[in-house]
């Protein structure tokens, strides 16, 4: 082989070398910006069309999840019967842009006409009204559900 060949070959591979190692620091990149790319859940995203016809049960249960604190204040995130997953992971149903969030932080499920608060194994913690949750705990109306600088509260 000359020597031409063979210094081609080295700055092919050299180049081929760079391409990959820029490829991964772009993929590692647009990986941990996905959180803050998200876009937090809206009203006009999630919810469906009322029911035309009325139902036989009076229950009175929360029908919304009111953030009242920290960068989405106002968002009101309607409640139905599936379980919702907070956290900073753009898949989450309420997506929290906060460095004290975890991924998949805390669960709300539903239960009867209660929604259960479920700390997901956070590093910072869920609250209800300054306690701790630490196993699943009913989440009661008008009282104060925090995670990390985002407090939230059920509502009629």
């Amino acid at each position: 082989m000359s020597d031409f060949l063979l210094t081609v070959f080295r700055l092919g591979f050299l180049v081929a070398l760079w391409w990959f190692v820029l490829r991964i620091v772009a993929v590692l990149r647009r990986d941990l910006q996905a959180p803050r790319d998200a876009k937090p859940l809206t009203p006009a995203r999630t919810s469906k069309a009322p029911s035309p016809r009325p139902t036989l049960r009076t229950r009175k249960a929360s029908t919304s999840l009111v953030i009242t604190e920290g960068t989405l204040e106002g968002t009101v995130v309607p409640l139905g019967t599936t379980p919702i997953i907070i956290g900073r992971a753009a898949d989450a149903t309420v997506v929290l842009e906060d460095d004290f969030v975890s991924t998949q932080h805390a669960s709300l499920t539903p239960n009867g006409n209660h929604w259960v608060v479920e700390d997901l194994g956070s590093t910072n913690g869920t609250y209800i009204d300054r306690s701790r949750v630490t196993k699943p705990t009913v989440l009661h109306p008008g009282s104060t559900l925090r995670i990390g600088r985002t407090g939230m509260e059920l509502r009629s």
